[in-house]
């Protein structure tokens, strides 16, 4: 049996010595009714933000779902479940009638309307706001109140998929003429009252809670990049759940008395080629690039079994539009050293940019440096810190990496990251026929051509976009036993970043 100290031991020493306030750890003051949850991320930023359209890291997405709620909520199986709407409905997936739900208030007292929700929608389309979502948005050709508690939504064209999109996390419904995010006021579990870009927040119970009874008296959320030192956290007690621990370390976290919430999800860490730049942008060196990803060792050596095995398309094969008749590429470094002549890189020497914002690429860039020795190309790992790397480094540089949480459907993922106008189209693919089935399978209602219009696009990344996507990732997140009511849900770890209405203290 493996005890803490022992577990401590096996983590590594100099690490571990990382001081309470170095943490951003508050004094201790007494438990509140139904308990505090301490809660350790792995990634924040002074531009974290309580706008929920601006949502982007895992604090953001935690912090947020605490506070508000959206029209829908996605389930165990990524389906769309009511949450502030009752109803929506429409006979032919373009005219939307929407009603809301009754008796739901915001923490100031006022009550959910039509109103809110026009609102709420429609300052995606405004440039200014900076949604992650405005390319969803921009399908909206009109949204307006049908009477207080009805709201249509007309789009540009067919989507029979917009229940999901509602419940994607940067549609969260705000308050009416809401501008100032630094003190939120929402629908959801938790009230916020206190927010620190880049240090922590301080959640409460919202005792009308329209969904269901809050258990938990406070959340207090922050972030430790160091891996040893968010482990260590949770081994001497100081927090109580952490996400994206190290795989290595899960099998001895469990020996010390601890649980794991193992999440199996589409979400990723990718390989990014820019296509509009440089070295990169030789069709001959990308297609050298996938044949340089060691695909089994990665698993198994970097993520310790916790992954299924990736195919450059984004696709996982739990998605019920998954295509088995890509062909799945292999790991051969003599035939990329072919592509790379043919490319006129043998002997060249490139920097693959890295951070522990995006998991495990420096463990994975290891493993492409030693494999392009072998291919006739020298790469340069360069490390930077995790505290702005997708400000100032992702998608900016040549050669990096991504890190894509799980997306609930084929058109959202294939929408935000791969069209010709995706907002984070990381590579800089840009292919009309892509462009054109995507339309298509949005307006599709034959399931069987759906499926084939996602078939053929996955082959298309597959084979032209400049991503390698080597596995899909399970998130792995630790709680100690007094922690109850997580369970895995398929939009990411810390169930979905939605457990705050769920989670309780034992004997709180």
């Amino acid at each position: 049996m493996i005890g803490r100290r022992d577990a401590i031991r096996l983590i590594g020493g100099g690490g571990l010595s990382l001081g309470l306030g170095a943490c951003g750890f508050t004094p201790a003051r007494p438990e509140p009714a139904g308990g505090r949850l301490r809660v350790a991320v792995a990634v924040s930023s002074t531009a974290d933000t309580m706008d929920p359209a601006r949502q982007t890291v895992v604090s953001d997405f935690c912090r947020c779902a605490m506070v508000y709620d959206g029209l829908t909520r996605l389930d165990a199986r990524s389906r769309p479940q009511f949450a502030l709407a009752e109803a929506i409905e429409s006979q032919d997936s373009r005219d939307w009638s929407i009603r809301l739900r009754r008796g739901v208030r915001f923490h100031d007292g006022s009550p959910l309307t039509a109103a809110d929700v026009v609102y709420s929608l429609n300052r995606h389309l405004d440039p200014a706001v900076g949604s992650k979502a405005r390319i969803f948005a921009q399908q909206f050709a009109s949204v307006r109140a049908d009477g207080p508690d009805h709201v249509r939504l007309v789009l540009e064209s067919a989507n029979s998929d917009l229940p999901t999109i509602l419940g994607i996390s940067q549609f969260q419904i705000v308050r009416d003429g809401t501008r100032d995010f630094r003190h939120p006021v929402g629908t959801g579990p938790m009230r916020m009252v206190e927010f620190a870009p880049g240090v922590r927040s301080l959640a409460v119970r919202w005792p009308d809670y329209w969904r269901r009874k809050v258990r938990l008296g406070e959340i207090e959320l922050f972030s430790i990049s160091d891996d040893s030192a968010r482990i260590n956290a949770l081994l001497s007690g100081d927090v109580d759940l952490i996400h994206a621990i190290n795989p290595r370390i899960a099998h001895h976290l469990e020996h010390a008395g601890f649980d794991l919430l193992v999440t199996k999800s589409g979400g990723y860490t990718n390989l990014i080629a820019r296509l509009d730049r440089g070295p990169t942008s030789h069709p001959d060196f990308v297609a050298g690039l996938k044949l340089l990803l060691d695909r089994e060792t990665m698993r198994n050596a970097i993520f310790r079994g916790y992954a299924t095995i990736g195919n450059d398309q984004p696709i996982a094969p739990t998605n019920p539009y998954f295509d088995p008749s890509v062909p799945q590429r292999a790991f051969d470094p003599d035939r990329a050293r072919h592509h790379f002549a043919r490319a006129g890189m043998i002997g060249a020497r490139l920097p693959i940019v890295t951070s522990t914002a995006a998991d495990k690429s420096d463990d994975m860039a290891v493993l492409i440096q030693n494999a392009g020795r072998r291919a006739g190309v020298r790469f340069d790992i360069r490390r930077v810190p995790s505290d702005g790397y997708w400000t100032n480094s992702w998608m900016k540089v040549p050669l990096g990496f991504g890190n894509v949480n799980a997306r609930p459907t084929a058109d959202i993922i294939f929408t935000q990251f791969f069209a010709s106008d995706a907002p984070w189209n990381e590579s800089g693919w840009k292919n009309t026929r892509f462009d054109s089935l995507l339309r298509a399978a949005r307006g599709e209602t034959d399931e069987v051509r759906r499926k084939s219009l996602y078939g053929e696009m996955q082959h298309l990344v597959h084979d032209q976009a400049g991503i390698g996507i080597p596995l899909f990732l399970s998130s792995l997140d630790a709680h100690n036993p007094r922690v109850k009511g997580l369970r895995p849900m398929p939009q990411g770890g810390l169930m979905g970043f939605d457990f705050a209405a769920d989670a309780w203290m034992e004997g709180a």
